[in-house]
């Protein structure tokens, strides 16, 4: 059903009083204190009907949005919103709608600023750690292959296979990359994510790739979608897609060795590298799939043929992930990252930055669209921010990627959105770049930076949590990102929560009575009750 603030929006457009884009007009009733007022009370009313889930989780989602910070939301909502050809700024993310929002501090141990494999770490093990370093305690040294040892974490994945969920995670970056490796993987560099890529000092460590294969959790992942083909394979092999060989100097086929480990577990495994064959995977008669879809990273969604036989979107790979691992009577725990979020913005590449976390809030909402946060907890998060700046005063639907306005010192115009640092230094005989005739909405358009680096570097701010589902209300205020693990375990009882769940006689898992229960929490008789008993209590307070 319409809400009051939605049937006034499209009532304004029919009679024409709403005009979009950079054109946009003010319409009568925004100009009124009314219009805001019914707002602000329509959305009081929703909050007075949120109440806390205390049900413990059977299914757990973490979708990370790598590099996702609030300049990035604030950028991506209005960029969503002027897509639907509306002026965007009242536009919302799938995930914004939910209930419950808190902020993450994202500092490593060793950084102001951190990186992805510490930040990823946190998130997954609980525990912040140096960066650069995967699945290990701060006492591990960056590139020493012998301080690994003694110093390993284990991670929410390793929890919820312990606990009997079936598992998987999905990314747009290579599988072995700094965030999904985080989650089975432990090494002191993040970059070693091939034999070829380590030290020849490294002998005892293995390779990240050959540790998602060969040992646990990884090799019980029941589900891994991503790229990154080239770290599994030998020097010796061509790949007939991306013409290009293997990374492994070892000589291992480590696909090979999957499909081999699993059939001698009697397990039926599959293995696809193509958006139509995720198409035609049938979850009846599968139980492990390896889905990797690039040699390297995959393809920005903008950059993907349309044609369903080349990469899936993050969408669709969300979808098969969760219909695989809904067969699973003890329920599950899946990761998401839009990983490649991250790389646009190291690239100065805005619009394809805010199209790959449109992306994602499609996948979120695929996601909650398969599930009930009556027993799922859906959290979604960043691991770390990027320099990118919201600038100027541009108007009201004034395009996202469009110019801002032109320099009172300069007489140039300028851009929205800029970077502080980055690649796309442009600098003239001491003056910017003249932007005049320039398609700045073009998915080929680099912004503008103040401070030329090689890669633009990453941001220190705060990101934020959303949650929705069991336990969510716990997300609250300022956080370390090393609480979202807990949070996260306790509301399914998994790892050190599990004995402490077993304690507590009220956290039950959903039932039928209590998901009765549940309903008559949340309905509007319930919601009217409660608030004419909060009145009462006031009122006899005065």
């Amino acid at each position: 059903m319409a809400t009051g603030r939605q049937i006034i929006f499209l009532f304004l457009v029919m009679r024409g009083t709403l005009v979009l884009g950079s054109s946009f007009k003010v319409s009568a009733a925004e100009q009124s204190p009314t219009f805001w007022f019914e707002m602000g009370q329509e959305d009081l009313q929703d909050s007075l009907r949120v109440v806390p889930n205390t049900h413990i989780a059977k299914n757990l989602i973490i979708f990370v949005g790598d590099g996702m910070g609030l300049s990035n939301v604030m950028a991506a909502r209005v960029f969503q919103g002027q897509g639907e050809g509306r002026p965007g700024e009242d536009s919302q993310l799938s995930f914004e709608k939910f209930p419950y929002v808190a902020l993450s501090k994202t500092y490593s141990v060793s950084h102001q600023v951190p990186d992805s494999a510490s930040t990823a770490t946190a998130l997954f093990s609980g525990t912040k750690t140096n960066s650069a370093t995967i699945g290990v305690s701060a006492r591990a040294k960056v590139n020493d292959c012998d301080s690994l040892f003694g110093n390993e974490l284990t991670s929410i994945l390793d929890w919820a296979q312990e606990s009997g969920k079936a598992t998987g995670l999905v990314t747009t970056t290579r599988v072995t990359h700094a965030t999904p490796a985080a989650l089975y993987g432990h090494s002191p560099h993040r970059d070693w994510e091939s034999d070829s890529k380590m030290p020849k000092n490294a002998t005892r460590c293995k390779d990240l790739a050959r540790q998602l294969m060969e040992d646990l959790p990884g090799r019980d992942l029941r589900v891994i979608f991503g790229g990154g083909r080239r770290q599994f394979k030998p020097i010796t092999h061509m790949d007939s897609v991306a013409n290009k060989t293997g990374t492994r100097l070892d000589g291992l086929d480590l696909i090979d060795y999957w499909l081999k480990e699993k059939k001698n577990r009697n397990a039926r495994a599959k293995y696809i590298t193509t958006a139509a064959e995720l198409a035609a995977l049938n979850k009846i008669s599968v139980d492990y799939v390896l889905g990797l879809f690039n040699h390297n990273h995959m393809k920005f969604e903008m950059d993907k043929k349309k044609d369903q036989v080349e990469e899936p979107s993050l969408t669709d790979m969300t979808r098969a992930a969760i219909n695989i691992l809904q067969k699973n009577n003890k329920g599950f725990f899946l990761m998401v990252e839009g990983g490649r979020i991250d790389h646009a913005h190291h690239l100065n590449n805005a619009k394809r930055a805010l199209s790959e976390t449109v992306s994602m809030a499609d996948a979120v909402q695929a996601a909650i669209n398969m599930t009930s946060s009556k027993d799922t907890l859906v959290v979604v998060t960043a691991d770390h921010s990027h320099v990118l700046t919201v600038n100027g005063y541009p108007k009201r639907g004034n395009p996202i990627l469009g110019v801002a306005g032109t320099s009172n010192k300069d007489n140039l115009t300028y851009t929205t959105l800029l970077y502080t640092n980055g690649p796309s230094y442009h600098m003239i005989n001491g003056r910017r770049r003249n932007l005049n005739g320039t398609d700045t909405g073009s998915k080929n358009f680099f912004q503008d930076v103040l401070v030329p680096l090689s890669d633009e570097t990453h941001a220190g701010e705060d990101v934020p949590i959303y949650a929705t589902g069991p336990m969510a209300h716990l997300f609250r205020g300022v956080v370390e990102q090393s609480y979202v693990a807990h949070v996260m375990a306790y509301a399914a009882c998994i790892g050190r929560n599990k004995q402490h769940c077993q304690r507590i006689g009220d956290r039950l898992p959903l039932t039928a009575a209590s998901e009765s229960s549940a309903s008559l929490l949340t309905s509007p008789v319930f919601t009217i009750m409660y608030q004419i008993f909060i009145f009462i209590i006031l009122f006899n307070r005065r």
